[in-house]
């Protein structure tokens, strides 16, 4: 019959620093110390699989801590347990909880992705139909209306590479442009309200 036995704190420090009796030192840590860290996991959102994890964790870094030397015994070892469980289980959570707003956030932007590249594609498809009507509008509506709408540069910097005046000038034959490619696409329904968009852009 095996004689249990449990090492007071100091030769249970010693122990795990000198790395000897280690079996029967991390069974007295087991045994003393394991049901109250494992019910405060528990009972702060942890399931038992938790507890069992968190105690692992927590006896491998005490070890680590005591082998280090840095475990100086101003606190008790259950004490010390107690805050490194408590510790290790809330930063657990911390990280458990950054997780499912990340799946949360990354579920939401791929069904955002999906309806912009549908979207987009369709933009595509009708820009590509626009970009073939303006290419018979002349090279100057076509310099202006791709700058303005495809480049998104504003009236003061097309005026910047265009040989215009001044910005209402380059206003109003933008303006020009777009009636006449109203003209182009009248008998092209599915496209007008694309225009319409441009004309109040």
């Amino acid at each position: 019959m095996e004689v249990i036995r449990n090492f007071p704190d100091s030769e249970l420090v010693a122990n795990l620093r000198n790395g000897k009796k280690m079996d029967e030192s991390i069974k007295t840590i087991y045994r003393s110390y394991f049901d109250s860290l494992s019910w405060y996991v528990m009972n702060n959102s942890g399931s038992r699989q938790d507890a069992e994890d968190i105690f692992q964790e927590v006896v491998v870094n005490f070890i680590d801590v005591v082998q280090k030397d840095k475990f100086r015994g101003e606190s008790s070892i259950k004490t010390f347990l107690y805050s490194l469980n408590r510790f290790t289980w809330l930063n657990e959570l911390k990280k458990r909880g950054r997780s499912l707003k990340r799946e949360e956030k990354y579920e939401h932007e791929q069904d955002r992705v999906e309806l912009d590249t549908s979207e987009l594609m369709t933009e595509r498809e009708e820009k590509a139909t626009l970009t073939n009507l303006v290419a018979k509008l002349g090279q100057t509506c076509q310099k202006i209306l791709i700058l303005f709408y495809y480049e998104n540069l504003s009236m003061k910097e097309i005026l910047a590479v265009t040989d215009y005046d001044n910005e209402q000038v380059v206003r109003n034959k933008k303006y020009k442009c777009l009636k006449q490619l109203e003209k182009m696409i009248n008998e092209r329904p599915a496209l007008k309200k694309i225009l319409k968009n441009l004309l109040h852009g």
